[in-house]
């Protein structure tokens, strides 16, 4: 689920290469279509990938799931999507996407099996992991008592801290928060719950006055503007890395596990360049140099390990803990729940 820092609204395109064993369109060069989040890849890959492959690939990038899915209903084709978790489970329903053929990935056995056979995709029939994390609440070691760290979610609205916070600017995390806080599962359908996750967000936006932040919490963070922001965990390592007043925080009420996941479109026109794209892109040495450059936790055993022994070594934001019990991972929403959080979410941002 490309987060803050990779979450960025940029559009990488053209790396480009000729291929003379695949055929494509244009010239003679195969052209193979990625929609990924922003910052989301050491781009060095891309180009080597071209080399190796022969090949074109126009990289283009999105900030939201929503944003992703939009374009894409409005008829805009992919071959590879790296999509979240609950809209891969929706591509799935709405059979916007195809079966993966798994004896063209055999890097695919450095996997992690730890992060296979999530809900979404039980068997892993469309779904490739390629990073995972948590939502936790990064904190100013300086600032923040951390006795108060035990009242879990509800820091976020101590008035010890009011105005000295950021809220990250997404509905489904900050209800997750809320939710979470009461005690109800994130991925509730009951609206009495919802209503009640509504009041617990408008209540900290009025006494707290937080800034719902993006991208821009990334800088701010690090030069310690505010003592504590919501962060997933992979901007949180970075952030880490560049500020070593900061520490990460996981609620014990739960949080939301994601995981994005790279997929190949129904309508894919280059289908075996796509599977040689996802095995790319599971090399440990691949998926190493990835991991190093964004900072979100590799599912490749290897690559992971080795990066939390010589790049992240200490940083507890990069080996985040999956195995809460009240963790959970986002699934599909209806539509009627879909838009009736949305109608709330924008009710408590109206104000703001």
């Amino acid at each position: 689920m490309k987060k803050m820092m990779k979450k960025a609204l940029c559009l990488i395109t053209g790396l480009a290469l000729l291929t003379g064993m695949l055929t494509g369109c244009g010239s003679d060069k195969p052209t193979l279509k990625v929609y990924s989040w922003g910052e989301y890849i050491d781009t060095s890959l891309l180009r080597d990938f071209e080399k190796e492959y022969n090949c074109k690939v126009i990289y283009e990038t999105f900030d939201s799931n929503e944003s992703m899915y939009t374009k894409i209903q409005s008829g805009e084709a992919y071959d590879v999507l790296v999509p979240s978790d609950y809209m891969i489970e929706r591509l799935i329903k709405e059979d916007g996407l195809q079966a993966i053929d798994w004896s063209l990935i055999p890097n695919a056995d450095g996997l992690d099996e730890a992060v296979m056979g999530e809900e979404f995709d039980p068997d892993n029939t469309y779904s490739v992991p390629f990073f995972y994390g948590t939502v936790g609440i990064l904190y100013d070691t300086t600032v923040v008592d951390e006795a108060d760290l035990e009242d879990g979610w509800e820091i976020l609205r101590n008035e010890k801290y009011a105005g000295d916070i950021y809220m990250y600017d997404s509905e489904r995390d900050s209800f997750m928060i809320a939710l979470k806080a009461l005690g109800y599962s994130m991925n509730t359908t009951n609206k009495d719950e919802i209503d009640e996750a509504y009041q617990w967000l408008i209540e900290q936006r009025d006494t707290m006055n937080p800034v719902y932040a993006g991208d821009d919490v990334i800088d701010n963070m690090i030069s310690g503007n505010k003592a504590m922001a919501v962060v997933y965990s992979g901007d949180a390592a970075y952030i880490m890395s560049e500020n070593e007043d900061l520490e990460y925080y996981e609620p014990e009420e739960g949080t939301n596990i994601w995981q994005d996941a790279m997929v190949i479109t129904s309508d894919c026109t280059e289908v075996e360049l796509a599977h040689a794209y996802i095995n790319f892109m599971l090399d440990a040495e691949h998926a190493y140099a990835n991991t190093v450059a964004v900072g979100y936790t590799s599912p490749v055993v290897e690559a992971r390990t080795k990066a939390a022994e010589e790049d992240f070594a200490g940083n507890s934001a990069y080996l985040p803990d999956v195995e809460g019990e009240n963790d959970e991972v986002f699934r599909y929403q209806e539509q009627e729940i879909k838009e009736y959080f949305a109608e709330l979410w924008t009710k408590v941002k109206a104000a703001n």
